[in-house]
Parts: C-alpha cells; sequence; structure tokens
C-alpha cells in the first residue's frame, strides 16, 4: 500500500470524525494503549449477533478463563465506518503510535493484510491455529486468522412454499410469479442481502474475473456487473414494497417471521439462533442454491502491527480457537466451528457434519463491496 502524507491526513481526520460523532459504541472495562499488556480492544465491525458474541459470550468466558486480562469491545454497527477505521490504522502504522485497537474482528481485515497493516502470525505466535484444517486456514488472507464461518441460505415459509427454488434462476422465476412475497436487504447493510446482490452480478460474470473481484480490487472489472444491476432492478416491482429495501439482515428476518413476506436470503448462524430462541417460527426452513450459490465463508481476525499489546491480543486470538471458546461460537450464534472437528462434543460434531467451510464461495474483497453498495444504491432502487 502507497503511503503519504495525504493518507496520513484523511486518516487522522477520519479519525477525529469517530470521536466527535461517537459512531463506535465502547464496553467492558479494558483500557486501550496504557501500560497493562493484560488489556485487549476488540474492534467489532458488523451486526448486533456478532456484537453480542464477544460482549455476552467470548469476552466474559476469556476473562474467566485468563484471570487478570481485561478486554473492552467497540464496535461499529454494519461497518458503517469501516474504511474510517481502515484510515486511522494506516495512520497509526505510519506514525507509529498505539491505533487503541488490538484485535480485529471485520470484512475489512483483509483489506488491512493487502496493505501489510497486520501482525504477522503462525503457530509460534498462536499455537491453536494448528488445529485449524488445512483447507479452512488456505482460505484465510495472509497475517489473518479463521475464528468462525456462515454460510447465507435461502430461508422460506414451509407452509405457503412447498417446492422451493433450487438455482438462481428458479429463484428469480419464483420473485416474478409471487410478487410481494420476497425481499432483500439494502446494498451495505448487512452480508445476507449482499449475498443475494453478489451472486445476481455473478451469474454473468468470466469465473477468473469473479475470482479477482474476490481477491483484489479490481474496479475496472466493475462494469461487468452492468447485467446484474440491470437483472436486480427489473425485481422492483415483484419485491416487498416494490423498490424500497429494508435494512439490515435483521430487517428481513423479521418481515419473514411475521408472515409478511414468504422467502428471503439469511445467514445460516443468524437463522439458527432465531429458531432457537423463538424468534423464527419453526415453520421457517432453509434450503441453498446453485448456478451460482449463495456466498459464504470464514471470519478473519487480525492483529495491527500498531497495537501496544500485541501479546495479550495474540493470548487472545490463541483462546478463541480452543475448544471452549469455539463451543460458544457453535451456542451462541451457531457459527460453523473453524477447528478440527473431533476436538468438539459429538452433538457438535454432528450439527456440522455437512458444513463444508473449505469450499464456501467466497463474497467480494472489502473494497469491490462497498463499490458495489454504491452502485447498487444508484442503479437499482425505486419504482
Amino acid at each position: 500500500m502507497k503511503r503519504s502524507t495525504g493518507l496520513v491526513a484523511v486518516a487522522l481526520i477520519a479519525t477525529a470524525t469517530l470521536a466527535l460523532t461517537g459512531c463506535v459504541q465502547k464496553s467492558g472495562g479494558g483500557e486501550s494503549g496504557g501500560a497493562d499488556d493484560k488489556s485487549v480492544t476488540v474492534f467489532v465491525s458488523g451486526d448486533t449477533n456478532v456484537q453480542d458474541l464477544w460482549q455476552k459470550g467470548l469476552v466474559p468466558a476469556f476473562e474467566k478463563a485468563n484471570p487478570g486480562y481485561k478486554v473492552t469491545v467497540d464496535f461499529d454497527l454494519h461497518g458503517q465506518h469501516d474504511q474510517q477505521t481502515v484510515a486511522k490504522v494506516t495512520a497509526a502504522t505510519v506514525q507509529k503510535r498505539d491505533p487503541g485497537i488490538d484485535l480485529i474482528d471485520g470484512g475489512f481485515v483483509a483489506q488491512l493484510a493487502a496493505g501489510d497493516l497486520l501482525q504477522s502470525v503462525s503457530e509460534k505466535d498462536v499455537p491453536n491455529l494448528d488445529t485449524v484444517p488445512e483447507g479452512i486456514r488456505k482460505t484465510a488472507v495472509k497475517d489473518t486468522i479463521p475464528y468462525r464461518a456462515s454460510s447465507v441460505l435461502l430461508a422460506y415459509n414451509s407452509k405457503e412454499v412447498a417446492t422451493p427454488p433450487k438455482t438462481l434462476d428458479e429463484l428469480l422465476a419464483w420473485i416474478k410469479e409471487h410478487p410481494g412475497k420476497f425481499t432483500y436487504n439494502s446494498g451495505g447493510t448487512g452480508g445476507s442481502g449482499d449475498a443475494f446482490v453478489t451472486t445476481v452480478l455473478d451469474k454473468t460474470i468470466p469465473a477468473d474475473d469473479r475470482a479477482k473481484m474476490a481477491t483484489e480490487y479490481v474496479p475496472e472489472l466493475e462494469s461487468e456487473w452492468d447485467a446484474g444491476f440491470e437483472t436486480l432492478r427489473g425485481l422492483n416491482p415483484y419485491v416487498y414494497q416494490k423498490g424500497v429495501y429494508p435494512n439490515g439482515n435483521n430487517g428481513t428476518l423479521e418481515l419473514l417471521s411475521s408472515g409478511q413476506i414468504w422467502m428471503t436470503a439469511v445467514w445460516s448462524d443468524q437463522f439458527v439462533s432465531g429458531v432457537e430462541s423463538g424468534q423464527i417460527p419453526e415453520t421457517t426452513a432453509t434450503t441453498q442454491i446453485s448456478d451460482p450459490s449463495f456466498t459464504g465463508g470464514a471470519s478473519l481476525l487480525g492483529i495491527p502491527k500498531a497495537s501496544k499489546h500485541v501479546e495479550a491480543a495474540q493470548k487472545l486470538a490463541d483462546w478463541v480457537l480452543t475448544p471452549e471458546a469455539q463451543e460458544v461460537v457453535s451456542n451462541q450464534v451457531s457459527g460453523y466451528p473453524v477447528i478440527d472437528l473431533s476436538l468438539l462434543p459429538k452433538d457438535t460434531q454432528e450439527k456440522f457434519a455437512d458444513a463444508d467451510i473449505a469450499n464456501l464461495r467466497p463474497p467480494y474483497y472489502e473494497q469491490m463491496g462497498a463499490d458495489m453498495a454504491k452502485l447498487w444504491a444508484q442503479k437499482v432502487p425505486g419504482k
């Protein structure tokens, strides 16, 4: 990544904006940037279920298992300020100062890795990486740590839909045959809606170009999305509220649970958690489509090079790969474990026996995804 005075200035402005607007929620008892090498600040970018995973599940369990350690969680809902956070970490690295972040859970971790902004990791630093199967580790970006996985599925009301679509073409046909009974969340507000959008876009994109879009920033290929955006705009008369889209993964799940729609794209972990909590009716079922399938993959952790608590961050990352922590991931958000299933209880092994995590279709590279969301907003919504 090219580093310049201009980039640092942008980063400092972004940091000041974050501080003034209060866009990041903080919780926990840790102090970032102090002399205490047993304090860790985790930055989480995503939905509230991931926030709860850390604040209510992983952090309390880690602190109990490791007396003396204190963890603070900073949360950015839907990753609305991801690029400002990237700028903040970049500026801290260039200026050799504390970014106030020690461990990151967010879609932009791969972007930080590509910019050489993350601490290198190996089994020496994070010994439990050795328990992650090679196939899953190969899907992770250099200097990142896979810690849970999930995929997007097609959820449907089984009382109203006897035979769900099995392919993308069948799904698009079903939407037009059942006006108002399908929708997806607006671009950039949740991964389930983004997965539907990218799946439609990818239908007409050459495989080699799609592979580049998943691993690097190639804006010159974005014109290949035009046909897919035209297809999506053509769905406006047939989706719920005709061209007006809900925000966030939870927005579509609420419509499905209340019976206002019969079908939508959902995250596998959010769906299972919703059924178990009673928020989603038991009559709701899921399936996967093909040609192409929806996206999924491992969520990645990264430790900024500029962190002042690298060893403590490594300890937390290592603990997250223990059977105890992976059980928290499984039980609290129904995330796919990333360590060898043989290390987990039998019921957990059976629960995820059919999850082929190493071969899930990956989403777009972070900057490609951001561009996609902006173009979607310009080209798709409306009557």
